[in-house]
């Protein structure tokens, strides 16, 4: 049931190792990259209580010591501070240019350690051990590291190609259900840019993926992390195609924000609902049929989860203040918004100009119809 695919980045190729149970492999598997048998390891609270113990056992049967420093869980964590106290951590515990640090835990612990690795002495390698959906599927492949801004999500970062990457789909299974459709937001995203037939494989497999099904989880991750290698082998830095992957975050992000990256909307959430706004806005502008974002939303209605704004707990801002925290976005060039749109279901396109006007009356429209 073990599936590896290749980024092949001239100098800097790297595996990503899919399937269950690979915590208690991770000392074998990481050996091959380590000068000496110790490595300094990241997590956060709930993710340690879990699963530490099991990687720290995993380590000891190669022979590898571990060192780890555990975080608060949560985005509110991707900030300077907790970016100031892991580059301390590090270097108290003498982490040197050639040894390896380990992220261990979901998408908020990946992106900020890797950022840590990446400014560390001008850059040490690290490993990648994502142990949410989300994180196995999307952020722990690509190298895009950061922290969050007062200003907006992800303002500040590098990219930082990890050395490995080990999803071990077996702790998935002790995710809440909240956080795990969560993720499959960022699964359904890569059926929804480019690949019609990965979609409609979820429709009929999605809910034996919820439930369990490891087959089903372990080639979700794989056609995933492929489809996202893929793009990132030909546009490592974001220059065209790799913007892609932004379906449904200029919106997403902006949802984020003005929920304050808290519980009331996960970032998986965010882009679920990102995607149904791009879609309607694309069937708005004629360049898809409305039955797209219609097969949309009742594919993530079918599945439990958010797709629309009124799904949101709370009270939103009004559209122009929508549109502002959009304006923070990365995806904005000499001021104007550029969006992810589609011409069908797995036919995205980037770099779309959208007039506001059209954006605001999307806005207004998705805010009244849940008042």
């Amino acid at each position: 049931m073990r599936k590896t695919v290749s980024v092949a980045l001239p100098g800097r190729e790297y595996d990503v190792i899919i399937g269950p149970d690979l915590l208690a492999e991770a000392g074998v598997l990481i050996a091959p990259l380590l000068r000496r048998k110790r490595v300094a390891v990241i997590t956060e609270s709930r993710v340690a209580a879990l699963h530490l113990e099991t990687l720290r056992e995993g380590l000891a049967a190669a022979g590898i010591e571990m060192v780890s420093l555990e975080l608060p869980p949560g985005e509110g964590t991707k900030d300077w501070a907790n970016l100031q106290r892991c580059v301390g951590w590090l270097l108290d515990e003498q982490v040197e240019r050639g040894d390896i640090v380990v992220a261990f835990g979901g998408g908020v612990i990946g992106d900020l350690v890797g950022f840590a690795a990446a400014v560390l002495r001008r850059g040490v390698r690290f490993v990648q051990i994502p142990t949410s959906l989300l994180a196995q599927v999307d952020s722990s492949v690509g190298g895009k590291t950061g922290i969050n801004a007062a200003q907006g999500k992800n303002l500040i970062g590098a990219f930082h190609q990890p050395s490995l990457v080990l999803a071990d789909t077996s702790v998935l299974k002790t995710m809440p259900a909240r956080d795990f459709l969560a993720g499959y937001g960022e699964v359904v995203k890569y059926g929804l840019l480019g690949d019609a037939d990965f979609f409609a494989w979820l429709e009929a497999q999605g809910p034996a993926l919820a439930a369990g099904d490891m087959e089903a989880r372990v080639e979700a991750v794989r056609h995933s992390v492929q489809m996202k290698a893929d793009i990132v082998q030909r546009d490592e830095t974001e220059k065209g195609d790799r913007a892609l992957l932004n379906l449904g975050h200029t919106f997403g992000h902006a949802l984020e924000a003005a929920t304050g990256y808290s519980e009331r909307l996960f970032h998986g959430e965010g882009v679920a609902i990102g995607c149904a706004l791009a879609f309607e806005l694309s069937a708005r502008l004629g360049l898809c049929a409305q039955e797209d974002p219609s097969r949309l939303r009742a594919h993530l209605a079918a599945m439990g989860m958010k797709t629309d704004l009124r799904d949101i707990p709370g009270d939103l801002p009004e559209a122009e203040e929508l549109l502002r925290l959009m304006g923070q976005d990365k995806k904005v060039v000499d001021g104007r918004l550029r969006f992810v749109l589609a011409r069908g279901i797995g036919q995205a396109f980037a770099g779309a100009e959208v007039d506001n006007a059209e954006v605001l009356a999307l806005l207004r429209d998705a805010l009244n119809a849940g008042r």
